[in-house]
């Protein structure tokens, strides 16, 4: 009898910065500084290639230099998992795609994000005849809700919520027995649930210090090992984690992750 066997795709880790990326302007510390390539880090997105296309996890500032670097020609549609720059302002870099895909690249996110980017990116939404075409991105909103999952190029994406500080929620996501939290210091019970199984788990550990709206190192190896996922990434990294020191010093199965790190995910 012939075994099934779930489909897959293949997640790149875009990037694992920080806000300012690493090496940060201006700074001489020994990270900035570093030859090793996996202590340069640009603001964190991810691509999942399917045998459909691309989904982008976030639109950083330094999406195009991503793309080219990673050889990934086209994105399909992107999912957002909040409004802050570090995450967004990349967005405009998608007009080439819509002339490709022959229709404008669909956006699923909260209705908060999608205020933010009508806002920032007004000009994509004008009535205004432009000057040419693909003087502005085209662009199409999907809204996701709370809970309840989505497809994505006949993908399921699980959407669990986030604390990203006190005052300020976001979105990750779990695709198949994968799972995505950025920019987080706190998941709540009924997220972790969600979590349960998962087999690879990235996670937001800015540095070793406690800070207000990201996990530390500590924190998030505390995460992991509620979660048990049997391999465990750390991202959105700051210039106080060296990465060949901080990996000797990490739990079993938790590694920092780095720019252009590519595994397979059942989806």
């Amino acid at each position: 009898m012939n075994q099934m066997h779930a489909p897959t795709a293949e997640v790149i880790l875009l990037g694992t910065g920080t806000s300012v990326g690493v090496p940060a302007l201006g700074c001489d510390c020994a990270v900035c500084t570093s030859t090793n390539p996996k202590n340069n880090r640009t603001r964190c997105s991810v691509a999942i290639r399917t045998g459909e296309g691309t989904i982008l996890i976030d639109t950083a500032p330094d999406m195009r230099t991503q793309l080219l670097r990673e050889k990934i020609p086209l994105v399909h549609a992107v999912v957002y998992t909040h409004e802050h720059a570090d995450h967004l302002f990349g967005l405009d870099d998608l007009r080439l795609f819509p002339f490709r895909l022959g229709k404008p690249v669909p956006l699923f996110c909260e209705q908060n994000v999608e205020a933010r980017i009508r806002k920032s990116y007004d000009y994509a939404f004008s009535t205004r005849e432009e000057t040419h075409p693909g003087a502005t991105p085209q662009l199409e909103f999907e809204t996701i809700n709370e809970g309840e999952p989505f497809k994505v190029l006949n993908v399921e994406f699980q959407p669990l919520r986030l604390s990203h500080g006190p005052h300020f929620d976001v979105l990750g996501f779990r695709i198949g027995n994968f799972a995505y939290c950025t920019d987080t210091n706190y998941i709540p019970d009924h997220s972790l649930d969600v979590l349960a199984g998962v087999d690879t788990f990235v996670v937001d550990a800015l540095r070793w210090k406690s800070h207000p709206t990201h996990f530390s190192v500590k924190e998030a190896c505390d995460i992991a090992a509620r979660i048990q996922a049997p391999r465990t990434f750390l991202t959105h990294i700051c210039h106080d984690l060296e990465h060949e020191a901080t990996n000797v010093s990490l739990p079993q199965g938790v590694e920092l992750a780095y720019d252009g790190l590519r595994f397979e995910i059942e989806i």
